[in-house]
């Protein structure tokens, strides 16, 4: 979920300002050996207020009546008294932690979606609250398996107390005051990326302008000028929570080291079944298989830029960061007039015809209410239509997935959730999936659909989450998560690569696609733009909040540092100068919003795999890239069957268990692409590729 980093019920989405956020329990070591190494490293004797207070009552209840025997009566918050806990086997431990987390998940997460459905200074108390008593109780939990330590236990206990001391992004501190200042915080910087505007001119003339409008201007304008105002305008919104952001880092510091990390970064990394240093080299290796293709693409891009905007195409070899039809130049899908391949080969215009299809409904809703309504009236009209359509493109996508033989979703999806952008209230448009309960008999979206390629295939993402939440609803609340944090970003992706034009035209977004490489290389370079794009922004921003968490980035660098990363991983530059009065970071949602993103690059990889073995599931012959296993109940039967362990064991199992193997390789990634790269090393043959990695400021 988008806020509190206590539990892992919401997830988002990378592209644009979407969070496929959650509340998280997102990591699941293989055992306890790594943590407690750590502990051993870094614990303290820290006594906070709460264990003072309660040792000073105990001396007087001592003094009054010495020969009384310890209080077997549970506290006034339904834990436990002292007795009871001691009493206590680690299996009954796990099992109360489980139902106490049910019991008080409805109402945290609650707390949470109003924050994001309606942004005030009153559902940021409630949610900052709400993150308070939960981290709390999360931190009471971690602190009494401590006893547990060296005991003999279950295996599925031993990694479930694993889960519980691994389970938040947002560590808090133990000292009560800095929680309650953790939280605010956190709750203060996402109210303000929710909030956030650009605006033009005074008086009468003053216009402002949020996220989605000034997306739809790197979207839909190939102006080189009115790219970079309204690139410049939203990277404003972020400059105030640069003392917010120092201040955040420096406490969830602290409370890592509470639980035994150097900081928040080695927490991050601890939750893969692997040690933090072997989950960074392995990202390494994955990136070192992917990278030439991505130059490949990169190279291809910048060929075409140059051309668009001679002279401004490119800066040192780097693609200018405001050209990219993106904010973050994550997905570069929006640039599919200036980079398709062959533009009179095959129509691949999913965007135009999502555009006719609400078109259409529009028309359809002013006849029937009459043309003649007064302004107001024709707004609400047109609200009714666009509702009407969001909800149909999300019917589409639960379509794919029922016909694998997974349930129609739960009748409250369609009350519950989100679907467009309301006119009368602030919401967090950062597309998101909500479980909202632990048998996830509530489970919700929360986005600003429009009629959009991008925020299509948006939807079906977002329901890989919705429906891993149904499978996994069985599992013990501690289980309930996927096997780790990127298998749950590569769901519904999996599924977006069998989007297919074949499948695409079975559903009338795209015309018939004739045969040949024109055609093949055209349906490649619409997947790559998206896909292989994000591979090094994926990477890069923990990249830069490791840096930020360890202290080798200090604040009065913060700004140089990003630039630089997305210099050396993207290829990518600002072209006006980017210093410190800036925090380019916060203008992505997942830095305020604290939402770990190694996830997002590890799904790029696993999707492929994934795919590879459902379309070999679904019994596919023939070239990767032309499987989609739609409709393929087999393949349906294999998928479920994963999904439904959730995090309840270690992810090579589960990774084995469907794919045959234990390890993440990208060599499906490649095998997908491979006519693309193909095409790409013949298009940029002579031309001088890669680029000087200087940030540009």
């Amino acid at each position: 979920m988008t806020r509190v980093r206590g539990s892992r019920r919401a997830h988002c989405c990378p592209r644009r300002h979407r969070a496929r956020c959650h509340l998280r329990l997102h990591r699941a070591p293989t055992s306890l050996r790594g943590f407690r190494a750590a502990t051993r490293r870094h614990r303290r004797s820290i006594v906070n207020q709460a264990t003072r207070i309660a040792l000073a009552v105990a001396a007087g209840l001592a003094l009054a009546a010495c020969s009384r025997a310890p209080s077997t009566a549970p506290g006034p918050d339904g834990t436990p008294s002292q007795a009871q806990l001691e009493k206590e086997t680690a299996d009954e431990f796990i099992a109360r932690v489980n139902t106490e987390f049910a019991q008080l998940m409805p109402e945290y997460t609650a707390s949470q979606w109003v924050a994001s459905t309606y942004i005030n200074g009153d559902s940021e108390l409630l949610a900052s609250k709400g993150n308070e008593r939960f981290l709390a109780r999360t931190q009471q939990w971690v602190e009494q398996s401590r006893r547990f330590e060296g005991k003999e236990m279950s295996p599925a206990t031993e990694r479930a107390i694993g889960l519980l001391r691994l389970g938040t992004a947002m560590p808090p501190p133990r000292d009560p005051a800095k929680l309650s200042e953790l939280t605010r915080l956190a709750s203060r910087m996402e109210g303000m990326y929710g909030r956030g505007e650009y605006c033009t001119g005074e008086g009468e003339a003053r216009s402002c302008r949020q996220l989605g409008a000034l997306e739809d201007v790197l979207r839909d304008s190939r102006d080189y000028d009115r790219q970079l105002d309204a690139w410049q305008g939203w990277h404003t919104i972020s400059m105030p929570m640069r003392e917010d952001y120092t201040r955040f880092v420096s406490l969830v510091n602290e409370g890592a080291r509470d639980l035994g990390f150097a900081d928040a970064g080695e927490l991050w990394r601890a939750g893969y079944d692997m040690t933090p240093v072997e989950l960074s080299a392995e990202t390494d290796r994955l990136w070192s298989q992917v990278e030439p293709l991505y130059e490949q693409l990169h190279c291809y891009a910048r060929t075409r830029l140059e051309a668009k905007y001679p002279g401004r195409g490119s800066i040192n070899g780097m693609l200018p960061a405001h050209l990219m039809g993106n904010m973050w130049q994550q997905d570069w899908s929006n640039l599919w007039s200036l980079l398709a391949p062959y533009p009179r080969a095959s129509q691949l215009d999913v965007s135009g015809a999502l555009e006719r299809q609400f078109q259409a409904t529009l028309n359809e809703h002013l006849v029937r209410e009459s043309a003649l309504l007064e302004t107001d009236g024709r707004v609400e009209v047109a609200r009714g239509a666009h509702l009407e359509h969001a909800r149909a493109m999300t019917r589409k996508a639960e379509e794919f997935y029922t016909s694998l033989g997974m349930p129609a979703l739960p009748d409250d999806y369609w009350t519950n959730t989100q679907f467009i952008k309301p006119r009368d209230r602030d919401v967090v448009c950062h597309a998101s999936a909500w479980q909202m309960d632990a048998d996830a008999t509530d489970v919700r979206t929360k986005m600003c659909i429009k009629p959009n390629e991008e925020d299509f295939t948006t939807i079906y993402h977002e329901l890989g989450h919705v429906y891993y939440y149904l499978a996994y609803g069985h599992q013990p609340p501690l289980f309930q998560n996927g096997a780790h944090d990127g298998f749950h970003e590569a769901i519904g992706d999996t599924i977006v690569l069998a989007m297919t034009p074949a499948y695409l035209q079975s559903i009338g977004l795209v015309e018939g696609q004739a045969p040949g490489e024109e055609a093949l290389i055209n349906a490649q370079m619409r997947m790559a733009l998206s896909k292989v794009a994000f591979l090094p922004f994926g990477l890069m921003i923990d990249r830069w909040r490791w840096g930020v968490f360890d202290g080798s980035i200090t604040p009065d660098n913060y700004n140089r540092a990003w630039w630089e990363l997305k210099a050396r991983y993207q290829g990518v530059a600002p072209v006006t100068p980017r210093g410190e009065e800036f925090f380019d970071p916060g203008a992505k949602y997942h830095v305020p919003g604290n939402t770990p993103y190694t996830r997002y690059f590890l799904s790029h990889v696993l999707q492929f795999q994934f795919y590879k073995a459902l379309c070999d599931a679904a019994g596919h012959q023939g070239p990767l890239n032309e499987c989609s296993f739609a409709g393929n109940e087999a393949a349906g039967a294999k998928f479920w069957a994963m999904l439904s362990k959730g995090n309840s064991q270690p992810w090579q199992q589960t990774m084995r268990e469907l794919t045959g193997g234990e390890q993440m390789d990208a060599s499906a990634v490649l095998e997908y692409f491979a006519p693309l790269q193909t095409w790409l090393v013949e298009q940029n043959e002579g031309r001088t590729c890669g680029w000087r990695a200087s940030a540009g400021m």
